[in-house]
């Protein structure tokens, strides 16, 4: 009897302690966690949201060879005033984003099947929801590792919380939703963290092995390279040839292209890469998915005549190599089409709301208790309600204002002036409202840019459609309960 009174006790106790290092964690780092989730979710199909920012752009699936090649006299024509490249990516079109997109040190610009440049590549709102994923918009070294430590922290939060509730796979489809508000807070809080744990834990895990790589590569480098963080990076990505300044002219891209095409006829080109093109001792890699693996491709080299050279081996080389290259497609969602693709955002969505609900539990517990909680709930509630409110915010300016202004600053001085609000004025900042104001900003946005690029392709059609779906949930939260009800 004493032992099995101990051995409960000391369960007891790992519950307790496991939910207080739960709760600990969680009020530390939710709020940016809530925002990588958001950000991610929207990442998840990110060459959708650049036809969306840009609808209007002429589009092909098909860059020929030759209409590559031509592509960069056209683009370098238009940057003649510019300094010299020291890197050239074409990006191939994709059906995702059937566009072609030349890149260079300086500018972006989008060019037809026929290699003509038809437009500058401006879709900086998309790209600004894609640091903010990625790295914070921090300078991108710091912002990567604090993501991943983020990461790491996402992954003890799962453990905390399933190691806080011992019962909580047993109870993993019960609900208590048309009961107690409170109760129905937690339970979709636990719920959901045991049907999306499996996705969770990997997100968490491959987003923290991508931020901390730097950490990993600089240790590594220090430990064994003499610091050389080249000579790290090139036992996954392969190495560069010595350099050569002396002029020269544009390497044979084309000859590159067809070259693949005829030796490795399976896969598919993504991103032709010149690295110190019209020099010497300039090179082309060629990065070509393989059907059916996670890799983000194989990489194919070439020098300037167009000479194969041999691949890095991330489809066949080490199994540590083609683990790195997998770590990517497999984070993002960028693997067997729009299930996967449906599959991710509906558990990036869950995961904002078990982020969401589980300060919110806590606030409450702390209201019930008598403690104060009027200013951070009004400050949660901006963190909810107030980053999507200030993303959209951001769209407008950005189509308002043009590309080029300043949306990292602007995001950064709303969201801070909105938490000051909240702090200063809570009942300012109800949660209703800041709700119903998200939800009309959604509904209205999204009829607004339909209207606005009516003849613009049938995917950005859908993309409004499910903004303003999703803004009238929020908008109008009863529709859903009712509809359950219904169900």
């Amino acid at each position: 009897m004493d032992l099995r009174m101990s051995a409960a006790a000391k369960d007891q106790t790992l519950v307790q302690r496991a939910l207080s290092g739960h709760a600990a964690l969680g009020l530390l780092a939710g709020a940016l966690i809530y925002l990588i989730a958001l950000t991610g979710t929207m990442v998840v199909v990110l060459e959708k949201w650049q036809r969306w920012e840009q609808p209007n752009i002429a589009e092909s699936i098909v860059l020929s060879p030759e209409a590559a090649q031509a592509s960069i006299p056209n683009v370098l024509a238009r940057e003649s005033e510019a300094p010299a490249t020291e890197h050239l990516y074409i990006r191939m079109p994709t059906e995702d984003l059937p566009r072609a997109v030349v890149t260079t040190d300086n500018k972006a610009w989008y060019v037809d099947g026929e290699g003509e440049v038809v437009g500058r590549e401006a879709h900086t709102w998309t790209e600004f929801v894609a640091a903010l994923h990625i790295n914070l918009t921090l300078p991108i070294v710091w912002g990567m590792i604090l993501v991943g430590v983020l990461g790491v922290v996402l992954a003890a939060l799962l453990v905390t919380g399933v190691l806080a509730h011992p019962k909580i796979f047993k109870d993993a489809f019960r609900l208590r939703s048309r009961h107690d508000p409170q109760l129905a807070r937690a339970d979709w809080h636990n719920r959901l963290g045991v049907w999306t744990l499996p996705f969770a834990l990997a997100i968490s895990l491959t987003g923290a092995f991508i931020g901390l790589s730097y950490t990993g590569a600089g240790t590594l480098a220090y430990a064994h390279t003499d610091s050389d963080l080249d000579r790290v990076y090139s036992t996954i990505f392969g190495d560069e040839p010595e350099h050569d300044p002396t002029s020269a002219p544009m390497a044979n891209i084309a000859r590159a292209m067809e070259t693949v095409a005829e030796r490795f006829p399976e896969t598919f080109p993504t991103y032709v890469v010149v690295h110190d093109p019209m020099t010497e001792g300039q090179f082309v890699q060629i990065i070509a998915e393989h059907p059916r693996r996670l890799i983000y491709g194989e990489v194919y080299s070439f020098n300037g005549a167009g000479d194969y050279l041999g691949k890095v081996g991330t489809s066949d080389g080490e199994i540590g190599r083609q683990a790195a290259a997998s770590t990517y497609n497999l984070h993002f969602g960028n693997y067997a089409g729009l299930p996967v693709e449906l599959a991710y955002i509906a558990f990036g969505l869950a995961l904002c709301v078990i982020t969401s609900t589980g300060t919110t539990l806590w606030l409450r517990k702390r209201r019930r208790k008598g403690l104060p909680t009027e200013r951070m709930a009004a400050a949660w509630t901006v963190t909810i309600w107030g980053i999507p409110l200030a993303l959209l915010a951001m769209a407008w300016l950005r189509f308002l204002g043009g590309p080029d202004v300043p949306l990292v600053a602007s995001f950064w001085g709303l969201l801070i002036a909105g938490l000051l609000v909240a702090v200063l004025r809570p009942s300012s900042m109800a949660d209703d409202l800041v709700r119903r104001a998200l939800g009309i900003a959604m509904l209205v946005s999204a009829l607004v840019h339909a209207t606005w690029f009516w003849n613009a392709p049938i995917e950005n059609l859908l993309l409004d459609v499910a903004i303003a779906i999703i803004g009238l949930i929020i908008w109008r939260p009863k529709l859903r309960d009712t509809a359950a009800l219904a169900a």
